[in-house]
């Protein structure tokens, strides 16, 4: 937990009472405040409305309680995350809740609310400091120490997405995982290079060659009981497209291909400081996606892992290469469970918008616990099936895959077939084809660099492998 803002504050912390009121409970709740409550809220006209905050001060001028609105209904179904919208609004000071959330509501809204206190403020001269930001005290009932372990881990994931690929190529990452494993007393081993032909990982090798930034794969393992967890993330750190090379204005945006990698990190950070029993690995094919003379090239055939060849039809449909190899690999051990995370297509994008990523997986039981879990932690998911009639559209004649098959119809849905030709083995695997941006800043969530599916795996795990890996006081 580097950011002290990422944190409740103490217990025993003098505090202001903070009440968050809907607008069809208003009247109510005005009926049990004192007459100079009512009367300085109808003289500012709180109508709690969504994000409407007041301050009310006391009689000798201070701040006796501040009130903010979650508004109707309907605008309540429609937003998630509403009391990360008042840490903004908010005068510094630390805060309690007095009143406005039940029980389950609680975790959802005080993660906005630490959520909310994110800056990624690394190449800016700071004039304020971590005492400016309104700090809250967590209600007793609430599961405070688990919060705070999703929200450090969630601010990883962001850092290391809005870093500059000057400052995040696979070398950077590299570093991030190793200080990772240093704070939980886990092991990395590393690929680099020309290494990776000799360790049969060809497709990460071809895909990174073009760079100057050696191409590598991350493998980090923690654990020694317990069901094996493995999370693969597509570590693409900057993606030109290769020889098929990006437009300018698609290229803007490509620091966060490695967003995938971020995510499983982040998780791979909350199951360790969560404590699980179970064997963790992380797998991430780190690489930058460049153009020289010794660049893949569109036609060119690869021979994967597993033996099967693909056709480079795009060598700007890179990511589901290297993923190809570190999803064979991870499948030799026929882990309990396989997660992979990837910004893999803009289809998905099309499909769904930024903020509701696809998931796709073959187990009934796996599916049921995400879709449950993305509801529970407020992290929105939505399954798409693998599609078996569109499998002849992945095969190309000339080799067993097409890594971007033409027409451009189904893209996402043909991405995740090609994944899971390279799956055989384990039976809990799921795909998730992720954003990892968030275009314009909502209640919990600035604009730039976040997140997805991370919250919702963490509760479906122990759903399908047990409550037993939880260790829970």
């Amino acid at each position: 937990m580097r950011q002290s803002h990422a944190a409740f504050a103490a217990p025993d912390s003098a505090s202001i009472p903070l009440h968050v009121v809907g607008s069809e409970g208003l009247t109510a709740w005005l009926d049990t405040q004192p007459e100079r409550v009512r009367t300085w809220l109808e003289a500012v006209g709180f109508a709690a409305k969504t994000g409407q905050t007041v301050c009310v001060p006391d009689a000798a001028g201070g701040l006796a309680l501040a009130v903010f609105g979650l508004g109707d209904a309907q605008a309540r179904v429609r937003g998630r995350m509403a009391l990360g919208a008042a840490r903004g609004k908010l005068p510094r000071g630390i805060y309690h809740l007095a009143s406005g959330f039940e029980d389950d509501e609680l975790p959802e809204q005080l993660l906005g609310w630490l959520l909310a206190g994110y800056r990624f403020d690394r190449f800016r001269h700071r004039t304020g400091g971590d005492a400016d930001i309104p700090a809250l005290k967590a209600p007793p009932r609430a599961e405070a120490r688990r919060i705070e372990v999703l929200a450090a881990a969630e601010w990883l994931t962001r850092d290391l997405i809005n870093t500059p690929a000057s400052q995040m190529g696979p070398e950077e990452l590299e570093t991030s995982v190793l200080a990772l494993a240093d704070e939980f007393d886990a092991q990395v081993s590393v690929t680099y290079g020309d290494d990776l032909l000799h360790e049969n990982l060809p497709l990460i090798h071809a895909v990174g060659r073009a760079s100057d930034r050696i191409p590598r794969l991350l493998d980090l393992r923690w654990g020694h009981e317990g069901p094996r967890i493995t999370l693969v993330g597509k570590g693409v750190c900057f993606d030109t497209g290769g020889l098929n090379i990006k437009p300018g204005a698609s290229m803007g945006l490509m620091k966060k291909d490695m967003g995938g990698a971020a995510t499983v990190i982040g998780l791979a950070m909350m199951i360790m400081a969560l404590d699980w029993k179970v064997r963790l690995r992380v797998l991430i094919p780190a690489v930058e996606n460049s153009i020289s003379g010794s660049a893949m090239r569109p036609g060119d055939i690869l021979t994967a892992r597993n033996g099967l060849t693909v056709e480079v039809n795009n060598t700007d449909a890179e990511g589901r290469l290297v993923l190809a190899d570190a999803l064979a690999l991870a499948d030799e051990e026929n882990p309990d469970a396989l997660i992979c995370m990837a910004t893999l297509t803009g289809a998905a994008r099309v499909a769904l918008g930024p903020d509701l990523p696809p998931f796709y997986t073959d187990d009934e039981d796996l599916a049921l616990a995400l879709s449950d879990g993305a509801m529970v932690e407020a992290d929105p998911l939505w399954r798409l099936p693998f599609h078996a009639p569109y499998e002849p559209l992945i095969e190309p004649g000339i080799a067993d895959l097409d890594n971007a098959p033409s027409g451009g119809m189904a893209g996402s849905i043909t991405a995740a077939l090609f994944l899971r030709r390279f799956v055989q083995k384990t039976r809990r695997f799921a795909h998730f084809d992720i954003y990892g941006w968030q275009p314009s800043a909502m209640p919990g969530r600035p604009k730039g660099g976040q997140g997805q599916g991370a919250r919702a795996v963490l509760w479906a795990l122990p759903e399908v492998l047990g409550p037993d890996i939880e260790n829970r006081e």
